[in-house]
């Protein structure tokens, strides 16, 4: 026992070490002088030629009357996996597993491939990207989606969003349903950046009066994020109120999204891996 111990221990603090051990940047890399993988915990970016590593995530959420995409009522884990597949193709895919307030354990995956269709060979300056994926969120229902991302980065700040159609195979749910984020950083000193993130869902329901889902929600918070320019970690925070901002005429469907109309809150955090040499 006494030498798995050391052996577990000493395993860790090698690959700690080697976490740390510093990194030539190149242009477009983690630090100061590139473009974040995921600085955004709410809105998909897109990776370039010049930031063409892959990426492991973990994040963590805990929500009170919330629910996708804003997080999950309750602890919400998840594992992710990001890369760069050449010719302005990015993957993206994850797993999660949700415990709810009550116990129960539900569990969601979903997958998506993303080119850039203008820009995308530089990291910094303007990307507009179009993708396709598919989902099985924690209601155990499928779904098919499309996600418009768009983004402008530069060396002091960054603005990034996504427009999200999706194709739920659930006759409670609406014909196409669409989610919308958006969210801003600018540097405050280093490799700390700070800012704010916003994130609809359902939005049709301010022109809808019997939207499906009960009506449109918001979430709007504070954000930051952190990647040292010498370690392969990165780290991000985001957490807000979530509200209604529209009430529809119908019942709200069982959707895992589905929730007492009445307005909550999330908090939800990340960690990266930069897979990269």
């Amino acid at each position: 026992m006494k030498k798995l111990l050391i052996t577990l221990t000493l395993a860790t603090v090698a690959i700690w070490a080697k976490a740390q051990v510093p990194v030539i940047q190149k242009p477009g890399l983690t630090g100061t002088t590139g473009t974040m993988v995921q600085p955004f915990l709410f809105s998909v970016n897109t990776l370039t030629a010049e930031t063409p590593f892959w990426n492991l995530q973990y994040s963590g959420s805990y929500g009170e009357r919330t629910a996708y995409p804003f997080g999950y009522d309750g602890v919400d884990q998840q594992l992710s996996v990001k890369g760069y597949l050449g010719n302005r193709f990015t993957l993206f895919s994850s797993a999660a597993l949700g415990f709810d307030h009550a116990g129960h354990v539900a569990s969601a995956q979903q997958a998506e491939v993303i080119r850039d269709f203008i820009g995308g060979k530089k990291a910094f300056g303007a990307r507009f990207g179009l993708g396709m994926g598919v989902s099985h969120d924690f209601s155990n229902t499928t779904a098919i989606f499309s996600r418009v991302t768009g983004s402008f980065e530069v060396a002091k700040w960054r603005v990034g969003g996504n427009l999200r159609f999706e194709k739920a195979f659930s006759t409670r749910r609406d014909d196409i349903d669409l989610i919308t984020s958006f969210g801003f950083h600018h540097r405050i000193a280093g490799s700390f950046f700070a800012g704010v993130e916003a994130i609809g869902q359902d939005l049709e329901g301010f022109w809808e009066q019997d939207e499906a889902e009960g009506g449109a929600k918001l979430l709007v918070g504070p954000s930051i994020n952190m990647a040292p320019a010498n370690s392969r970690f990165a780290f991000s925070i985001c957490g807000g109120p979530v509200f209604y901002a529209t009430h529809s005429t119908v019942m709200p469907s069982q959707a895992i999204r589905d929730i007492p109309l009445q307005n909550g809150f999330t908090l939800r955090g990340m960690v990266s891996f930069n897979l990269h040499q």
